[in-house]
């Protein structure tokens, strides 16, 4: 974004879900093997934001980059190894370099990340983090939804002690809109970008890694809902191949995409990485959208008092369930088949 732009606020900027190329450090040699690869990655991210900004111009603002793109996910390795192998500390020299990109460029910088948290060693969370213009961290949210990862739903009552229920749903207000993330396959969580856009946001940044096919997979149906419940944008940045998994490399590789409040695909890409996904974020006509009384703006016209007792009187996966200094990745799968049981006998499922 141009100097002349950076302090007054947008009403219309183009934004990209840039698709590149994952290289997971899980067959590293080492802890420092696995930094390398690291460093390397933010390298090839800098360098082709930059390229990006070239191509795009001055009226390109953000930039959305897949999940877990520095790393690539665990496969079965224990918590600790993880932590040491993988995740960044928030304070660390990884968000450091990503925050002097943002600078250079003068663009807003949306990474997801596995971190490190000095309340709870031992464990990583899964974060997107929003970098703005001037390398500062407007808002960091940690995913609440994984099948193998602990979330701070699985601490929630220390997590809330340290964070306050602030941290669970933020929303950046910046001079590019009201900014909120949204990670992987919480997507398919509609409750997530309800609670997010409950608190005034108006463009989802989705940073994800999933199976790229010709056919409307679940989570591309599920960017449409979310646009169109919500009168939101959907920013989502798909890899461009997961290497050194074992996986098949392509199989999370394509489409790319932005959805406007309408729920219409403005912009995707197709394989392979790339910049394709990149349109313009029209705030205006957003705002000009919600605020008029008709059948399809769909925000104002909730009834959330219908719901409300029935979410506060009901519990199926449960919180507080994670002991740090016993979990294992057994864990999870132990809870979720638990919590299936219980859901038959009572005749839920």
């Amino acid at each position: 974004m141009s100097q002349d732009l950076a302090d007054e606020p947008l009403v219309a900027y183009h934004a990209v879900a840039l698709q590149t190329a994952c290289h997971a450090v899980n067959r590293a040699e080492s802890t420092a093997a696995a930094r390398d690869l690291i460093r390397a990655a933010i390298d090839r991210v800098h360098e082709q934001v930059t390229a990006t900004q070239r191509s795009i111009g001055p009226k390109l603002a953000l930039v959305v980059l897949p999940e877990y793109l520095l790393t690539g996910h665990p496969v079965g390795e224990p918590l600790p190894e993880w932590c040491e192998r993988a995740a960044l500390a928030p304070d660390g020299t990884e968000y450091a370099r990503l925050a002097e990109l943002s600078r250079d460029t003068g663009l807003f910088l949306c990474v997801n990340a596995y971190e490190l948290d000095e309340h709870f060693p031992g464990i990583y969370f899964q974060a997107s983090v929003i970098l703005d213009p001037r390398g500062k961290v407007v808002l960091r949210y940690r995913r609440l939804n994984s099948m193998y990862a602990v979330t701070p739903h699985d601490l929630l009552d220390d997590y809330l002690s340290i964070y306050g229920e602030d941290a669970l749903f933020p929303v950046a207000r910046t001079e590019i809109g009201n900014l909120a993330a949204i990670a992987s396959e919480e997507i398919l969580f509609p409750e997530v970008a309800r609670c997010l856009a409950m608190r005034g946001a108006e463009v989802f940044l989705h940073s994800s890694s999933e199976i790229c096919s010709g056919l409307l997979s679940p989570k591309n149906v599920a960017k449409l809902a979310r646009a169109v419940e919500n009168g939101a944008y959907v920013v989502s940045a798909n890899t461009a191949g997961l290497y050194g998994t074992g996986l098949p490399p392509e199989s999370g590789d394509g489409a790319s995409q932005i959805v406007d409040h309408r729920g219409l695909v403005i912009a995707k890409a197709g394989q392979g990485e790339s910049m394709a996904a990149n349109g313009e974020i029209d705030l205006a006509a957003l705002r000009r959208a919600r605020r008029v009384p008709e059948m399809m703006n769909l925000l104002p016209r909730q009834r959330f008092e219908l719901y409300a007792p029935s979410y506060a009187g009901t519990s199926f996966y449960p919180p507080n369930s994670v002991r740090p200094t016993e979990i294992s990745r057994a864990h999870f799968g132990t809870t979720q088949r638990a919590v299936i049981e219980r859901l038959s006998a009572d005749g839920v499922i």
